[in-house]
């Protein structure tokens, strides 16, 4: 066992966490560790212990009920993700009708329609340079989960900005400001859905009634809210933006790709587990002692499952640390594993094909800006990924 302070790692540590999580893993699956602001938490690197982690019910999701921790928390709080069964179960019924593979598979069209336009308005400056982030990774999935939900008026600057303090906090205070403001607004556009619905999502899920005749509360209409919003968008800038940036690296397999775009779909899910959007999944915490590996997480403790450390497990995957978007990456932990297996997988997936592929066909001379800055990568433990990639073409 082995105390580690992430702090003293530095910046390095968030442009490329890989090496040092390689380090821990050669030391064991579970360490304790210190967290950047502080605070200490045990940390899951291996992939056997993390995916048997993810799907174990005495690793809790809702800190309310099982932690002692003065975190700020709002309406936005009231949603599945922070929730356990049968408060979980419950949440997630209501909601899954609505991300039926038949639902997702009709997008494909409008995705694709998106998609372009955004192309169209990235190449009428011949060239270059844009940055991808702002040109496409981000409008393309925030375009789709609004429309989805029905919400294509939503202030999009305010959210983002928002959403960028929730999962990325600058200051003490930031992530429980963001939330409350996020809430207040998320209430509004609610009561207005609620006085005008209409054939999308947020109206289903105001009218949904199950057959025992529950339904979402205000508080979980607004939690539900900020979870599809958040988690729709937030994943999917990342996906599309860190799977360019692995291929721009990697030119042999760019070119493979190119020759053969039938490989799309397989690019995608070694792009999810060569550098996935999301670095580690949201605390867990436990409900009683669990043996680990040969250690003993105690009750009550904090945990973080380290999925890109995860995915990048050698006793898991050959040579993990190379990008080839033709080996088997069945069994990755991208989008968690199972009952807080990400929702909107499919739909992430879908994002991730149509604007990776449209965006080589188009820009057969895609590549890095030579001129670009240094990256600026997401802080913290959550999100993976960077704020702007520069690009030419």
């Amino acid at each position: 066992m082995v105390d580690i302070d992430l702090a003293a790692w530095g910046d390095d540590f968030v442009a490329d966490p890989y090496p040092y999580y390689a380090k821990l893993r050669d030391a064991g699956p579970v360490h304790e560790v210190v967290h950047q602001n502080g605070m200490p938490f045990w940390m899951l690197v291996g992939h056997e212990e993390a995916r048997a982690a993810l799907a174990d019910p005495r690793f809790s999701k809702d800190w309310r009920a099982n932690g002692e921790w003065d975190w700020e928390t709002s309406a936005v709080n009231a949603n599945m993700l922070e929730s356990d069964p049968p408060h979980h179960t419950r949440l997630r019924k209501l909601v899954v009708r609505e991300f039926t593979p038949r639902r997702i598979e009709q997008l494909a069209p409008r995705i694709q329609q998106i998609t372009d336009e955004l192309l169209d308005a990235m190449l009428a400056a011949p060239g270059g340079p844009a940055d991808l982030v702002d040109a496409l990774a981000f409008p393309l999935p925030m375009t789709v989960i609004c429309e989805l939900l029905g919400v294509p008026d939503l202030d999009r600057d305010s959210f983002r900005k928002w959403s960028n303090e929730i999962v990325a906090p600058t200051g003490p205070d930031a992530e429980g400001e963001a939330g409350a403001a996020m809430a207040a607004y998320l209430v509004e556009l609610i009561e207005d859905k609620r006085c005008s619905p209409g054939d999308d999502l947020m109206s289903a899920l105001i009218r949904t009634v199950h057959e025992d005749g529950d339904r979402l509360s205000p508080d979980e209409l607004v939690g539900m809210a900020f979870l599809l919003l958040v988690a729709g968008h937030e994943t999917t800038v990342n996906l599309i933006a860190n799977g360019v940036r692995a291929l721009l690296d990697h030119p042999g397999q760019l070119a493979a790709l190119r020759a053969d775009l039938s490989l799309i779909d397989n690019a995608v899910e070694e792009m999810l587990r060569y550098d996935g959007p999301v670095e580690g999944a949201t605390f867990r915490f436990t409900r009683e002692p669990v043996p680990v590996a040969g250690s003993v997480i105690p009750a009550r403790a904090t945990v973080l499952v380290a999925l890109a450390a995860a995915d990048r497990d050698p006793d898991k995957y050959a040579d993990p640390d190379r990008f080839d978007i033709q080996r088997e990456t069945q069994g990755h932990l991208a989008f968690g594993h199972g009952i807080h297996y990400c929702l909107g997988a499919p739909l992430a997936r879908m994002e991730g094909r149509i604007a990776v592929r449209s965006l080589l066909e188009r820009c057969p001379d895609l590549a890095l800006d030579p001129d670009r800055a240094p990256y600026d990568w997401i802080p913290g433990m959550l999100m993976r990924g960077v704020r702007r990639l520069p690009v030419r073409w």
